[in-house]
């Protein structure tokens, strides 16, 4: 039985990741979750239902990416073979306003991550992936690749960057199984609602039903790769069965624009977003990243990975989701009315 410890995994990435993770029999799965007040685990509360095997191959363990006791701690206690480093402060626009707490958690709880898989390397073998981000390219011409020179444009590209190259930096100086996977834009009816296509997709579902009137939104010409979140964790899982360690980029190889994403999401609902979407500068970035587009080429001819999921079939996907979330919200607000 392989042993996987994922950081981040109530989030987008970490569900679907421990989601194909439990499909396979010869996983087990531990999680890093953050104490809180109030419990934030909603999308992975289905994974007890899929199997009741699940139950005890699903396990959560109070750990923080800033806290460096803690991260030991769990890594003796739970000895996996597998670590899987996708736990971060992860909305660039945030960034800017919280850029300490940024740095320390996407950089410096990298930094800790494998301070801590190093020292239990020492007596087993541990393979280590790193969740690394497009947004380090930032200003950079596309199409990109990893030979492409990174020039970060936010406090979280610049934290980034600086766990990607410390992830390459513990591979050549300790020998370890660490590989840097540059995911550029993945999606997904999980994704949290401030990040643009889960904003545009609940704006868009919500107006249909009469939920709301208008979308406020930023810069609509910035370019993006998007792909499906479940298609790229299966990309992380490959890179970690591969004989030897490397980094490599995962991407679609297409580019779209937020007026696409608008235009596209509107019409699913037979909409047409002209007629309500707004501009507020308060939704722009001190400093834009105009084009992002990742050439996923080393990834597909190394690995054999391909995504599955394009374009327009992940905004459906995302539409239809929103669609019911917006139908059960208009009849549970006219049921109280009533």
């Amino acid at each position: 039985m392989k042993r996987a410890l994922i950081t981040g995994i109530t989030g987008q990435d970490g569900s679907y990741l421990a989601e194909f993770l439990l499909a396979r029999p010869d996983y087990e799965v531990h999680g890093l979750v953050r104490r809180s007040s109030s419990l934030n685990r909603q999308r992975i509360d289905h994974l007890f239902a899929i199997d009741p095997s699940v139950h005890d191959r699903l396990h959560l363990h109070y750990a923080d990416l800033a806290d460096a006791s803690s991260l030991a701690m769990v890594m003796e206690k739970v000895r996996p073979s597998e670590v899987y480093n996708l736990g971060a402060q992860s909305h660039v626009r945030v960034s800017f306003d919280q850029p300490l707490y940024t740095a320390d958690v996407v950089g410096s709880g990298t930094l800790r991550l494998l301070e801590a898989v190093r020292h239990l390397n020492q007596s087993q073998p541990v393979r280590f992936y790193q969740a690394s981000s497009s947004e380090m390219f930032g200003s950079a011409p596309p199409p990109q690749d990893l030979n492409t020179p990174f020039h970060p444009r936010s406090p979280y590209a610049c934290a980034k960057l600086y766990g990607h190259w410390q992830t390459i930096n513990y591979r050549e100086a300790y020998g370890m199984f660490a590989c840097s996977g540059v995911l550029f834009n993945h999606e997904s009816p999980r994704r949290g609602e401030s990040f643009v296509t889960r904003k545009v997709t609940l704006g868009a579902t919500r107006i249909k039903e009469g939920l709301q009137k208008k979308l406020v939104m930023g810069n609509l010409d910035s370019k993006r790769d998007w792909g499906f979140a479940g298609d790229y964790v299966r990309a992380m899982w490959m890179m970690l069965q591969a004989e030897t360690p490397d980094d490599y980029v995962v991407a679609t190889g297409e580019t779209h624009s937020v007026r696409e994403l608008l235009e596209l999401a509107f019409s699913l609902v037979d909409l047409d977003y002209h007629d309500y979407v707004e501009f507020d500068p308060r939704y722009t970035r001190p400093s834009e990243v105009d084009v992002l587009l990742g050439d996923p080429t080393k990834a597909r001819e190394a690995l054999g990975w391909r995504p599955e999921v394009d374009f327009r079939g992940l905004i459906t996907m995302m539409v239809e989701h929103d669609l019911e979330q917006a139908r059960r919200e208009r009849f549970a607000s006219t049921y109280r009315k009533s």
